[in-house]
């Protein structure tokens, strides 16, 4: 039995987590697991009743799930940082989830926008640091609203929060392709940099089949779409993994494809799988989203908790339904977001999870921690 939290969250987020929850509810049927799915009303509509984001309580009820899923937060009517660091940010730090996985994959019959990428040159896993950085560091403005205003926004990075992303991605890089490429930017944040590099050498020592690799954040931006083929993991701190993995979800075809995973790899707490696209308010309740994220984000969430099979089946479902859109967002998809998630809870029963070998899923299955 997996005991799944579900945070729906704001504008289309209901919707793209209703498809992604009867996708995993055709998975069980077929591979003989049960599951539990408790709804905790969290995100805009919460905080305007409560004006509190997340509260202690909410965070020990969230605590007692196997994992959770969550399908998208941000509201207009809501200053923008309040949710994003006070519900988000902070469940990925009270649930010490130290890593963020985005995976960035071109699937058979999806046309990525840019010339020359293929399927076969591009499947790719950035692994963020997902606790610290400019998401940690305070920050204050003095003499604001005067032509002498300054702000100050620190950076905070450390040693074992670094490590214990660069572990994991090493693990995560043995079990694939056996490359990893570190993204920073040392020439300038030298001080950050400088540790980023000592830590990945010393962890480094400990996978000597490793091939290692260094791109700064900016020459990221430019190789990344013009040759992805030249990378499989991706090791960042959490603002580049923030920016970069945005652009990798448009060299995929978008973000409506783009999973994603904040990971406890220490199992001493819920990890929390999510699309990386936003609430899309201006979209919601049109049936306009595409819910492939969230069933992708599902999927991830189905390879840590061991069901390894389920999770490249409904990998495989979306990506054969996805083959046949004649676009991948908005009206012209020609199918509603409920209609996309029932083909694919359908094809479910009958897909072939076989993997070939490129699925970010057996990795994962592979390499997550027990609770």
């Amino acid at each position: 039995m997996h005991d799944l939290g579900v945070i729906e969250g704001d504008g289309i987020g209901p919707e793209v987590t209703a498809a992604a929850l009867e996708v995993v509810s055709a998975a069980a049927e077929r591979f003989g697991f049960e599951f539990t799915a408790t709804h905790h009303d969290l995100g805009a509509d919460h905080y305007l009743e409560t004006g509190v984001a997340l509260s202690a309580g909410d965070v020990e009820r969230l605590r007692t799930h196997d994992a959770l899923l969550l399908g998208a937060v941000g509201d207009p009517r809501v200053p923008p940082g309040v949710l994003e660091r006070g519900l988000i940010v902070a469940l990925r730090v009270a649930f010490r989830q130290s890593v963020n996985l985005r995976p960035a994959r071109l699937y058979p019959g999806v046309t990525s926008p840019v010339a020359g990428v293929t399927p076969e040159n591009c499947d790719l896993v950035i692994v963020r640091e997902n606790t610290e950085g400019l998401y940690a560091g305070g920050g204050s403005t003095v003499h604001g609203g005067t032509p002498n205003a300054t702000a100050v926004q620190t950076s905070v990075t450390t040693a074992a929060a670094t490590r214990e992303c660069v572990e994991f991605a090493f693990r995560l890089a043995a079990a694939r392709r056996k490359r990893l490429t570190l993204c920073h930017k040392t020439n300038i944040l030298v001080e950050a940099g400088r540790l980023w590099e000592r830590v990945v050498e010393e962890v480094g020592a400990d996978y000597p089949d490793v091939e290692r690799d260094y791109v700064h954040a900016d020459a990221m931006c430019l190789h990344l779409p013009l040759n992805p083929g030249r990378f499989d993991v991706v090791v960042t701190d959490n603002l580049f993994g923030d920016i970069v993995s945005d652009l990798a979800a448009t060299v995929i075809g978008g973000l409506g494809v783009a999973a994603g995973s904040n990971f406890n790899p220490r199992g001493t707490a819920p990890s929390m799988f999510e699309p990386i696209h936003g609430s899309a308010p201006d979209i919601a309740g049109r049936g306009w989203a595409n819910p492939a994220a969230a069933i992708f984000s599902a999927a991830l969430c189905l390879a840590s908790l061991g069901e390894r099979s389920a999770a490249l089946a409904c990998e495989a479902a979306t990506v054969s339904v996805l083959a046949e859109l004649p676009a991948l967002a908005g009206s012209d998809m020609g199918v509603s977001t409920a209609e996309i998630g029932r083909r694919v809870a359908e094809r479910v029963a009958t897909t072939s999870p076989d993997d070939e070998g490129r699925s970010l899923m057996s990795a994962l299955a592979a390499l997550a921690p027990v609770r």
